[in-house]
């Protein structure tokens, strides 16, 4: 019996090749047509936005030279003198560089305190709610600004805090008293004005992420916690919380590379001429330096810079996001 065993046993496997995991095979060039023309509708879904970053994205990037030259649009790009670091120099050494800083350095730590925690806090509250007509009402709700332009955000914005026809301004003139205050042309309210507008277009559309994150945690968790006597505030921070974090950081890290970006057309609609000391940023002094002043070369500088801050912040931030144990974007 024991040898009928080891004879039918198989033999084990050479030493060198115990352990490996089989290669598979090479796809030769007939395989990989071939896996092209299976997925060919799902590469033409793709192509459109391929081509619209090879285009709108990538191509631009070839007149980043001009902030190493001082343009000229009748030398053109390969005639115009190469000047160096000189746009640099200036932009660092210029006495608009502290301001433009300090405002889109302020701009950006309101953000990430007060919007960027928002749409955690909205998707925690609505999968919360039990009653499925209310929780789909009150996302449809604010889901709805998002899809609005930020001229009418503005132009709202104006309805209600203008001195000399908005509904809240004159409210709070007849309730406190004394003299009406012009909310949007005075330069300590244009800080919270922009982070009320932002929480208003896009906490709703942020939350959907997290909600999507919610639907997958798995209910028979939630049921455990509950046999084991945990509340909802045990529930909600040893399940909920441990289940979007992931959601949390890619977010966080994406948020990090756009420090930088103020956001020009909300910033430009809101600025007038008695708040410009404390709304102009790099986004609208690109505007006003390079389109209405000509300063190609200078402005080009300006974006380059900025470009490159959003870049290393981005790498940084997915750098301390592995250190810490997280998953990073890349």
């Amino acid at each position: 019996m024991a040898t009928d065993l080891v004879a039918d046993r198989a033999p084990d496997p050479p030493k060198s090749t115990r352990g490996r995991v089989p290669r598979a095979a090479p796809k030769t060039p007939g395989r990989r047509l071939a896996l092209l023309l299976r997925n060919r509708w799902l590469y033409l879904m793709l192509l459109p936005g391929v081509l619209y970053f090879l285009v709108f994205k990538y191509w631009p990037m070839y007149g980043l030279h001009i902030a190493f030259k001082d343009y000229v649009p009748f030398l053109g790009y390969s005639g115009s003198p190469w000047v160096g670091l000189e746009h640099f120099e200036e932009l660092f050494t210029g006495p608009d560089f502290g301001r433009l800083m300090a405002n889109t350095l302020i701009l950006a730590l309101l953000t990430v305190v007060f919007v960027f925690p928002a749409p955690i806090v909205v998707a925690l509250l609505l999968n919360e709610l039990r009653v499925r007509i209310v929780k789909r009402s009150v996302q449809s709700l604010i889901y709805i600004p998002h899809f609005l332009s930020w001229t009418i955000v503005a132009s709202l914005t104006y309805l209600l805090f203008s001195a000399d026809f908005g509904v809240l301004a004159g409210f709070i003139h007849d309730v406190v008293g004394g003299q009406r205050v012009d909310y949007v042309a005075q330069e300590e309210w244009f800080r919270p004005i922009i982070i009320l507008q932002l929480l208003w277009k896009q906490t709703g559309w942020g939350t959907i992420i997290y909600l999507a994150a919610l639907a997958n945690v798995d209910t028979q968790l939630y049921e455990a916690a509950r046999v084991d006597g945990a509340g909802r505030w045990r529930q909600l921070w040893h399940i909920t919380v441990p289940a979007i974090r992931p959601a949390i950081v890619v977010m966080a890290i994406l948020t990090s590379g756009n420090l930088m970006d103020s956001g020009f057309e909300q910033i430009w609609l809101m600025t007038t001429s008695l708040n410009r000391s404390t709304s102009e940023v790099f986004d609208t002094y690109v505007y006003y330096i390079g389109i209405t002043q000509g300063a190609f070369s200078y402005s080009t500088a300006v974006g380059l810079f900025k470009g490159v801050v959003g870049v290393f912040l981005i790498v940084g931030s997915n750098w301390l996001a592995k250190r810490l144990g997280q998953r990073g974007l890349y």
